[in-house]
C-alpha cells in the first residue's frame, strides 16, 4: 500500500508539473523530460516498471531541477517537480529493501545502496529549498556553497583536521580507553574498589564538557595537551562502566568450568571473561569514537592555539562565514564516521563468534 501511494504521488506530482510548465516548455527541457518520464510510470499498474526505473528517475530528476533552478524564487511546478522526486526515492528504497528481504538481491553491496540513495536525496533538497526559497546564506548555505568553499580552503581544513584529530582525538581517545579498561580489571579484582570507584564513574560521567574544557585548558594549557585530557575525561568512564559488565557476562557454568580445569584469575580472565567481555569493550570503543571528537571540538572553543576544527567553527560563526563553518563540519561527520566504521570492522574480526556478527548485524 506505502509503494503504490508512493507511486501515485510521484505519477500525479509529475503529470500536474508538466501541465503547469507547458507555456515555458522550452525554459527547462531537462525538467519537462523528467515531468514526461515519471508521468509515464503510471502505466506500471498495468506493465511492470523496475525498481531501477524509480531509482534512476530520482537522479534525473535531482539533476534537472537543480539544473534548472532560476535566480529569484522557484516557480510552483518546480516545488511539484521536488514532490515527485522525493516520492520516486523514497518508493526506490522501499522496493529495494523488500527485495533483500525477500532474498531477491543480495545485502551485501546492494544494500550500500539504500543509505547512498537517502544521502543524496537529503543533499537534492537541502540544495533545492535553499536555493528556491531564497534562505539567506547566513542562516543555511546550499551545499553548492559548502561544497566551493571546502575545495578553496582544503591547507586550513586539513591544518584544522591535524590539529583536533591526529593530535587531540587520537592520543586521547587511546589513553582513556585503556586507562578505562586497566581500571575496569582492578574493579573487578577487587571489590573494593568496585564499591568505590563505579559511583564516582557513574558521577563523572555526568559532568557537562563545558564545565571541564576550561579547567584542563587552565592545567594543560592552549595547545592539544588540554584538549586530549578532556577525550581521556570522556572516554575513561564509558569504557569502565562497559568493560566491568562485559567481565560478568561469563555464565556462571563457564567459570565453573574453568575451575574444573583448575585454571588461575588471570587464565580465566585472559581465556574466557575478556573475550566474553569483547562486545561491550568494542560498544565502549564505538561509543567513545564519537564522545572523543565532540570533546576535542568543544574543548577547542576555550581557548587554542589558531588552528582546529573548534577554533575555526567559533570564528567562523563570528565572521559569518557559515560555508566555512559547515565545511569543517562535514570535516567532522566524515572523520567521525570513518573513525567508528574502522572499529566496527574490527570488531566483526575480533568478535566474529558473537551471534550478533554471525547474524550480520554488528
Amino acid at each position: 500500500m506505502l509503494q503504490q501511494t508512493l507511486a501515485w504521488i510521484g505519477g500525479l506530482a509529475a503529470l500536474a508539473g508538466l501541465a503547469f510548465s507547458l507555456p515555458n516548455l522550452g525554459a527547462a527541457p531537462l525538467l519537462a523530460l523528467f515531468f514526461a518520464l515519471a508521468g509515464a510510470t503510471l502505466l506500471r499498474h498495468f506493465f511492470p516498471v523496475s525498481l531501477w526505473v524509480d531509482g534512476a528517475l530520482t537522479l534525473f530528476g535531482a539533476a534537472a531541477l537543480i539544473v534548472a533552478l532560476p535566480e529569484g524564487g522557484m516557480p510552483g511546478h518546480y516545488w511539484l517537480a521536488l514532490v515527485s522526486a522525493w516520492a520516486f526515492a523514497w518508493l526506490f528504497v522501499e522496493r529495494l529493501s523488500a527485495a533483500i528481504r525477500a532474498g531477491t538481491l543480495p545485502e551485501s553491496g546492494i544494500g550500500l545502496v539504500i543509505p547512498i540513495m537517502f544521502g543524496l536525496a537529503l543533499l537534492a533538497v537541502w540544495e533545492v529549498v535553499t536555493r528556491g526559497a531564497n534562505v539567506p546564506p547566513v542562516l543555511l548555505p546550499p551545499p553548492s556553497s559548502i561544497a566551493a568553499r571546502f575545495m578553496a580552503e582544503t591547507g586550513i581544513l586539513w591544518a584544522d583536521f591535524v590539529q583536533t584529530f591526529i593530535k587531540s582525538v587520537l592520543p586521547g581517545y587511546a589513553i582513556g580507553c585503556l586507562a578505562g579498561l586497566l581500571v575496569a580489571i582492578a574493579v573487578d579484582r577487587s571489590p573494593f574498589l568496585k564499591a568505590g570507584l563505579l559511583p564516582i564513574g557513574n558521577f563523572m560521567s555526568a559532568l557537562p564538557i563545558i564545565g571541564i574544557a576550561p579547567i584542563m585548558v587552565m592545567w594543560f594549557g592552549f595547545d592539544w595537551q588540554s584538549k586530549a585530557a578532556v577525550v581521556v575525561a570522556m572516554t575513561f568512564f564509558p569504557m569502565l562502566v562497559n568493560t566491568v559488565a562485559g567481565l560478568n557476562a561469563a555464565s556462571a557454568m563457564e567459570r565453573d568450568l574453568m575451575s574444573t580445569y583448575a585454571a588461575s584469575y588471570w587464565q580465566t580472565l585472559m581465556k574466557l571473561r575478556l573475550p566474553a567481555a569483547g562486545p561491550f569493550i568494542f560498544n565502549a570503543l564505538k561509543i567513545n569514537s564519537t564522545l572523543a571528537l565532540i570533546g576535542a571540538i568543544v574543548a577547542e572553543f576555550f581557548g587554542t592555539p589558531v588552528v582546529g576544527m573548534g577554533f575555526r567553527i567559533s570564528t567562523g560563526v563570528g565572521r559569518l562565514a557559515i560555508d566555512l563553518v559547515w565545511a569543517e563540519i562535514a570535516v567532522a561527520a566524515v572523520a567521525g564516521s570513518a573513525f567508528y566504521g574502522v572499529i566496527a570492522l574490527i570488531e566483526r574480526g575480533v568478535t566474529f563468534w558473537h551471534p550478533s556478527v554471525r547474524g550480520g548485524r554488528a
